[in-house]
C-alpha cells in the first residue's frame, strides 16, 4: 500500500514538473509560438526595458525593407562619417569602420548584425536618411506599423538613453516580424562569423554574439543586448520539426545565466506544448455535398492561415466539428460562406473559423433539376 502511495506521489510529482510553468532567473520574459501567436510563458513581459542591442534588429529591419522594395542595394556604398567612427573608439561594440571608408550596405547589414557594431549601425542610418535622428523617425513609424505600442526608438544601435525604451512583448512581435517578411535576409542572424577588411590595419574577424547558435540545437538567431542599467538581454529563435518559437527575455545578471535560462525557456515551450495546422489559406479543408447543383462537390476553404498551440495534456480533449447546412443548395458564388469549423477544448470554443467556397456552384438547367427531385421523392437519397 505504501509503494503504491509513493508511486503515484512520485508520478504526480513527474507531471507537475513537466507542465508547470519554468522560472526564468531573469527581470522580464516571454516565449510565443511563432505561427499561432499563443503566449506560451511571459513574466512582466510589459516592463519597461532598454532593449540594448535588440534595437539593431529594427535597424535591420529598415534596410530589408528597402532591400525588399529595390529602393536599397547590397551593393550601394556608404561613406562613413566622423560621428559613425567615433562610435568604434568609444568602448563600445565595433565593425572597426574608419572615417571616410566607403563600405557596402551588405558588409554594414553583416557587421551590425553578427559583430554586433554600433559605428556600422549609424553608418548604415545615415547612409539611408541622412542622419540618425531622421532614421529613429522610421524606425517608430514601422513600430507602430508592426505594433509595438510600448516602444520609441531614438537611436540606430541601442546605446544608453534614457528614451530608447521597449517591452519584450513588442520586442517579440517585432522578431517575428523580422522573420516573417525577410526570411532571406534574416539568414545573417545565423551567420557566425563576419570578417571585416579594415582600412590601416589587418583583417578582423568577430563571432557572432548570440551564444545559442554555437549549441547547435536549431536557434537561428535574433540578437543579445547588454546594458550597465539592464544588464543582459536576448531575443532567440529555434525551430525543431518546422515549428517555431520565440523567447525574449531581459535582465540577466550574467552572460551565462543569458544562455542558459533562454534555452531552458525554449527547450520547455518544445517540451509541453504543440502546435497544430488547422487549415492554410486557400487550401480545401472540405469537401462539402451538394443539391440540385452542376458539381456534386463544392471544395470549403478558409481565408487564412490557422495553427492552435496547446498543452501537450490538452491534446486528447482537443476536438474539430464541422457546422453546416447541408447539402449545399446551387447556386453558390466563390467567396460565399458555407460553414464554420469549431475548434474547441473540452467544452470551451477556442475558435470559429469560417469557411468559404472556393468556385462558383453553378445550378443544373430545369429538367435535370426536375428529374433529381423526382427521384429523391420516389427513391429517397440517390
Amino acid at each position: 500500500m505504501n509503494r503504491i502511495f509513493l508511486t503515484l506521489f512520485i508520478y504526480l510529482n513527474l507531471i507537475f514538473s513537466v507542465y508547470a510553468n519554468p522560472i526564468i532567473n531573469a527581470r522580464t520574459g516571454i516565449l510565443i509560438d511563432y505561427h499561432s501567436d499563443k503566449i506560451l510563458y511571459e513574466s512582466d513581459a510589459d516592463a519597461q526595458i532598454y532593449p540594448a542591442s535588440m534595437t539593431k534588429i529594427m535597424t535591420s529591419i529598415i534596410a530589408f525593407d528597402l532591400l525588399k522594395k529595390n529602393k536599397l542595394s547590397l551593393d550601394d556604398l556608404f561613406v562613413v562619417s566622423e560621428n559613425a567612427w567615433r562610435l568604434s573608439q568609444s568602448g563600445y561594440s565595433s565593425m572597426f569602420i574608419m572615417v571616410n571608408d566607403q563600405v557596402s550596405v551588405e558588409d554594414l547589414l553583416k557587421g551590425i548584425i553578427i559583430a554586433s557594431g554600433n559605428d556600422a549601425c549609424v553608418a548604415l542610418a545615415e547612409g539611408i536618411a541622412g542622419s540618425e535622428e531622421s532614421f529613429a523617425e522610421i524606425m517608430n513609424e514601422k513600430a507602430d506599423e508592426i505594433g509595438m505600442t510600448s516602444t520609441n526608438f531614438t537611436n540606430s544601435s541601442g546605446i544608453n538613453d534614457p528614451d530608447n525604451i521597449s517591452t519584450v512583448r513588442d520586442i517579440a512581435l517585432m522578431s517575428k516580424y523580422l522573420i516573417a517578411n525577410y526570411p532571406d535576409y534574416y539568414e545573417l542572424f545565423k551567420e557566425k562569423t563576419f570578417t571585416w577588411d579594415r582600412t590601416g590595419g589587418d583583417p578582423i574577424k568577430q563571432g557572432n554574439r548570440n551564444p545559442l547558435l554555437y549549441k547547435n540545437v536549431g536557434v537561428d538567431g535574433v540578437k543579445t543586448g547588454y546594458l550597465a542599467v539592464e544588464k543582459y538581454s536576448l531575443a532567440s529563435s529555434m525551430i525543431k520539426n518546422d515549428r517555431r518559437l520565440i523567447a525574449v527575455a531581459s535582465g540577466f545578471s550574467t552572460k551565462n545565466l543569458r544562455s542558459s535560462e533562454s534555452l531552458k525557456l525554449l527547450n520547455w515551450g518544445f517540451r509541453n506544448t504543440n502546435t497544430f495546422e488547422i487549415s492554410k489559406k486557400g487550401e480545401t479543408v472540405f469537401e462539402l455535398e451538394t443539391w440540385l447543383a452542376k458539381s456534386e462537390k463544392l471544395k470549403a476553404v478558409t481565408k487564412e492561415d490557422y495553427y492552435i498551440t496547446i498543452n501537450k495534456k490538452d491534446i486528447r480533449n482537443l476536438n474539430v466539428t464541422l457546422n453546416y447546412k447541408g447539402p449545399i443548395v446551387a447556386p453558390i458564388q466563390k467567396g460565399e460562406k458555407i460553414a464554420n469549423l469549431v475548434i474547441s477544448n473540452k467544452d470551451e470554443i477556442i475558435k470559429t473559423l469560417p469557411l468559404y467556397a472556393n468556385e462558383d456552384l453553378k445550378k443544373v438547367n430545369f429538367f435535370k433539376s426536375l428529374i433529381t427531385s423526382l427521384n429523391y421523392l420516389i427513391w429517397g437519397d440517390v
